[in-house]
């Protein structure tokens, strides 16, 4: 077996809390087995151009302290080798002439994509391993494992959501917001639930494939509204995954701005306006039942990302980093590391793709679990008892200025019954 001599460490995709942990754990177990390590600055970025000056030794000392920072000491970009096969030759040519064995890649789905894609190409010349890191929870590891970063932003999420929801108790308002969390509705989820947030609405519910139509969504935010005035509580609030947004048509997207792109030709959903839409054809559609409300939008999800990391995810974080450098040592290449179990345990790089895509495969909320259910029952929205049980549907009727025969008829689709 060939002895690891230098290895290189590189950030892709948007920051999450525990970054410089995995950094900080890899170099030190790295520099005490007599392996130097090159930090690569800004991701992929650079390599790509053929630019290897971008790029800073790290020794321990350099890295002691670290852990309890948030951010990336190295920074991260979302450059992407893979867009053509002269990007994926210049950074593996870049890794040669910087005289790196190994390198070890932290990121989502999509830096692990390009590590998989600069493993192929290497033909075994440089190992590989990639560390999971990302505050969407929606890489594809087994049930229960959950990603870096995201017990740290879901915990500082609840915060401020909790921070609003006294303000909306307080003055009587709602509030939409809008979470983070790409494709998944895992940290929306997450937040909502903890905080026992009024209703939160991710894409799952509404199936794999099929577009989101934004009149639903409007109706199921319209049946919270109703609920809560039936019960006398005029506020409330509603945390929206940002997954919805690419779900819609194409023509309600339109509707919304200009749609952008990033590197790997994912709609930048932080540039649409959802809660902000949401919060305008609410206030229409409530014209219908007479209601008068204040409504605030507003996005999380930057404040997040670089916060410094919760206990739990500096140590989980410090064990992927060790696995990372250990897996290294032992000279295998080609993995994902997981932590399962107290133990680590490589994925391999060709279980982590979808085979009818080709690409990383993403991790959407089982919407089956035990842990779904729990969420649905505290939220206030419109349920299949609200039009079975003869009582509770004269009661929302009456809150909704409608008999029970038309609010059936208006609503019931939501819950799969007819009019």
């Amino acid at each position: 077996m060939k002895k690891l001599k230098r290895c290189a460490i590189l950030v892709g995709g948007g920051p999450a809390p525990g970054i410089n942990s995995v950094i900080r754990a890899a170099t030190i177990k790295l520099r005490n087995e007599g392996v130097s390590v090159v930090g690569i600055i800004d991701g992929f970025e650079h390599l790509i151009k053929s630019d290897i000056s971008q790029t800073m030794e790290m020794e321990k000392a350099d890295v002691a302290h670290i852990h309890f920072e948030g951010g990336s000491v190295l920074r991260t970009s979302r450059a992407n080798p893979t867009k053509s096969d002269e990007g994926l030759t210049n950074t593996l040519q870049s890794l040669k002439r910087l005289k790196v064995d190994a390198l070890i890649t932290i990121g989502g789905d999509d830096t692990c994509f390009s590590a998989i894609q600069l493993d192929k190409k290497s033909g075994g010349k440089i190992q590989f391993v990639h560390v999971p890191k990302t505050i969407d929870n929606d890489l594809d590891l087994p049930y229960g494992i959950r990603t870096f970063g995201f017990t740290t932003a879901g915990h500082f999420g609840s915060q401020i959501t909790r921070s609003i929801i006294a303000d909306a108790k307080s003055t009587s308002r709602w509030y939409f917001i809008t979470a983070m969390g790409r494709k998944a509705g895992h940290l929306a989820l997450g937040i909502g639930k903890s905080t026992g947030a009024t209703l939160t609405i991710i894409p799952e519910e509404f199936g794999q494939s099929k577009e989101i139509s934004v009149q639903h969504i409007v109706d199921i935010i319209i049946g919270s509204f109703i609920k809560r005035i039936a019960s006398n509580r005029e506020y409330g609030v509603v945390i929206l995954a940002e997954g919805l947004a690419e779900r819609l048509s194409p023509y309600e997207l339109k509707k919304m701005g200009k749609i952008e792109y990033d590197e790997h030709g994912h709609i930048r959903l932080a540039e649409i306006d959802l809660s902000g839409m949401l919060k305008d054809e609410v206030k229409k559609g409530l014209v219908e039942f007479g209601i008068k409300a204040t409504i605030v939008d507003k996005d999380i999800g930057y404040e997040l990302r670089s916060v410094e990391p919760t206990p739990f995810d500096v140590e989980y974080t410090m064990d992927l980093g060790y696995a990372a450098a250990v897996y290294l040592l032992e000279g295998k290449s080609a993995d994902m590391i997981s932590i399962q179990d107290g133990k680590s345990i490589p994925i391999s790089f060709a279980k982590a793709l979808d085979p009818e895509t080709g690409r990383t495969k993403v991790r959407m909320v089982d919407i089956g679990t035990r842990s779904y259910e729990v969420a649905l029952e505290y939220m206030i929205r419109l349920k299949k008892e609200d039009f079975t049980d003869d009582k509770q549907l004269v009661w929302l009727a009456k809150a909704a200025g409608k008999t029970p025969k038309e609010f059936k008829k208006r609503f019931g689709y939501l819950v799969g019954i007819g009019g």
